[in-house]
């Protein structure tokens, strides 16, 4: 390769792959010093000089302010033109995949499971892979290689092999995103996702609100016969969801996020402070709580609203209660105190999902904890998870 060739393989290069060709210049410049070295078997690279000149198609190689030869330096600048080039195109290509997949973080991604073990699942999403680790699962996900994958993009990382792409099952936006893709008046703008509260793998409740009167979004949302959230329902492996119409009246929109639930009467005890007391029927109690106090604590959260739950026979429960459940279904567990469930949950462990997902490794590095202890945790919170599921 000459040196004409070599000008003109770079600027073809550079157009085909996006490279910056000052990039590919002054990597090669520094490249040329360091072959120099190595080639004249100096100590250091003191005094040598390199300069491409694109202009007059030439390279200029110096020690001590004397050039080198051409027909040495076009030996040292063959070689070495073609390992920075070829370095070159591997990093641009490993960029424009990071820029590619960065401006997708937030959206979902689909690939095939190319390994699962007991602690993520690698994806292979074509050009690169994605983790989805134990702890961004749902206690529901149960795949194997070669599956169909569909998982939200939580993270890009540049690491030395490539970027990598964190993945998530767990985010609520997994949710938003199939509902955008099963509705298509929500990817208009017609129907709006006002929020959503989610338990992965248990239960999520989801506001939704229409910016024209004559479009129902409960009704867009569900499909004819239910077909648009049994997709959704089916690719979140049998998930609960419950679409909620939002409403800026709270009492009517506390109304409608505790359903099934039939209310009865709200008061609103402290407007300031978001708190409001609902009466319902005691055939209704049981309902409005939800399993584990699941339905009221997902409700409250939903609207932003403290709820008591009250009865006229006087059964009381409030939401704040409801969603001490972790911990007090911790406290079961032989020596597992106060302070080791606070640990829990500042390691990132916050609900059954994730305690059930983890691993025994995962959880004896959270102070507290030895091989024992995480072998109860993770059995009850199994136990709990799928004594839910024969409830329902």
């Amino acid at each position: 390769m000459n040196k004409a060739e070599m000008f003109m393989i770079i600027n073809q290069i550079c157009m085909d792959k996006g490279i910056d060709k000052q990039t590919i210049f002054s990597a090669l410049e520094a490249a040329l010093i360091s072959a120099t070295k190595k080639a004249y078997q100096l100590k250091t690279a003191d005094g040598i000089e390199a300069k491409i000149d694109e202009e007059n198609k030439d390279i200029i190689v110096t020690i001590n302010g004397e050039r080198i030869p051409a027909p040495e330096l076009g030996r040292i600048a063959a070689q070495t033109a073609r390992q920075v080039i070829i370095q070159k195109i591997r990093e641009a290509e490993k960029d424009v995949i990071f820029r590619e997949f960065q401006e997708q973080v937030g959206k979902i991604v689909s690939g095939n499971v190319y390994k699962v073990d007991r602690r993520q699942i690698i994806v292979d999403i074509g050009r690169t892979e994605g983790i989805l680790p134990r702890r961004e699962q749902s206690f529901r996900d149960n795949y194997r290689q070669g599956d169909r994958i569909k998982a939200i993009l939580l993270e890009v990382k540049r690491e030395a092999k490539g970027p990598v792409l964190l993945l998530s099952r767990k985010h609520p936006d997994l949710v938003r995103r199939l509902f955008e893709l099963e509705v298509p008046e929500i990817k208009d703008g017609i129907v709006v996702i006002k929020s959503i509260i989610r338990e992965a793998g248990e239960h999520t409740k989801i506001a939704v609100a229409s910016v024209n009167d004559k479009i129902d979004p409960m009704g867009a949302c569900v499909g004819m016969r239910g077909s648009r959230i049994k997709n959704i329902v089916n690719e979140l492996q049998g998930e609960r969801i419950d679409v909620v119409r939002w409403s800026e009246d709270p009492i009517e929109f506390i109304k409608e996020a505790l359903k099934p639930a039939k209310v009865e009467e709200i008061k609103i005890l402290d407007e300031e402070k978001r708190h409001a007391e609902v009466l319902v029927d005691e055939s209704q109690l049981s309902l409005a709580i939800g399993r584990r106090g699941q339905n009221v604590r997902l409700a409250s959260k939903l609207t932003g609203w403290e709820l008591d739950i009250r009865t006229a026979e006087g059964s009381h429960i409030t939401s704040l209660e409801a969603g001490k459940s972790l911990e007090k279904i911790l406290l079961e567990v032989e020596d597992v105190n106060e302070e080791v469930v606070e640990n829990l949950k500042e390691s990132g462990f916050h609900d059954l999902n994730s305690l059930a997902m983890a691993g025994i490794d995962d959880l004896i590095e959270v102070e507290g904890i030895d091989k024992k202890i995480a072998e109860d945790i993770i059995a009850k919170a199994k136990e709990y998870l799928e004594k839910g599921d024969e409830e329902e």
